[in-house]
């Protein structure tokens, strides 16, 4: 079973950002029996997100939400319970099963990267990637070069928040930092049809 859901190509992550903190912040109202409506209001009424604007925090809360709808309810509890780097990687599973072009930028070059032992991430990967998506969607045959270099650039910078890269932002070559999955999250992602996920993150076939 795959429960990864195919969403069509899309460019928003140019406006999204990894907001760990507040998609922690979400889940921990969700765990409290809050609903997504009741959350929505709160992000409006009390700007629980700490949004610089109400167009912002809307943009954040209707992201978080589309994230977290996508992943099974049963992750709560156990995100609750884990340590700080695997909340991280539940976070990130969410980036992943609401961005389908994210994902398949993490299964397509940042696993196979891992699988062959080559833990660099060029700029160059990320240029032929867009390429090769390019030739193969009519929706990203469409992009401006500025658009594919500001989703490249959105890409690492949720990959270095979600403790995948490191931090030499300047350098045209980043390392990929390969994660060690805590077994319950392991488990987790096998268990509700993530197994995509999983291979993607710990860089096996």
């Amino acid at each position: 079973m795959n429960k990864v859901k195919r969403n069509k190509y899309s460019a928003g992550a140019v406006k999204f950002m990894f907001w760990f903190l507040e998609f922690r912040k979400e889940v921990q109202l969700l765990a409290q029996g809050k609903s997504f409506d009741e959350i929505k209001s709160l992000s409006e009424e009390e700007n629980i997100f700490g949004a610089s604007t109400p167009a912002r925090a809307t943009m954040i809360q209707s992201t978080l939400t589309a994230r977290i709808k996508y992943m099974d309810p049963s992750f709560y509890d156990l995100f609750l319970e884990s340590d700080v780097a695997t909340q991280k990687l539940y976070a990130l599973t969410g980036c992943f099963v609401h961005d389908t072009l994210f994902f398949d930028f993490m299964y397509e070059v940042v696993r196979e990267k891992m699988i062959i032992g080559t833990n660099v991430l060029s700029d160059a990967d990320i240029h032929i990637f867009f390429k090769n998506k390019q030739e193969q969607s009519e929706v990203v045959a469409k992009w401006t070069d500025q658009t594919i270099t500001r989703l490249g650039r959105s890409y690492k910078t949720q990959l270095f928040e979600a403790g995948i890269l490191d931090d030499n932002k300047m350098s045209t070559e980043r390392m990929i930092l390969k994660p060690i999955l805590d077994p319950i999250f392991k488990h987790w992602l096998e268990d509700f049809g993530y197994s995509q996920v999983a291979k993607a993150l710990e860089g096996i076939r």
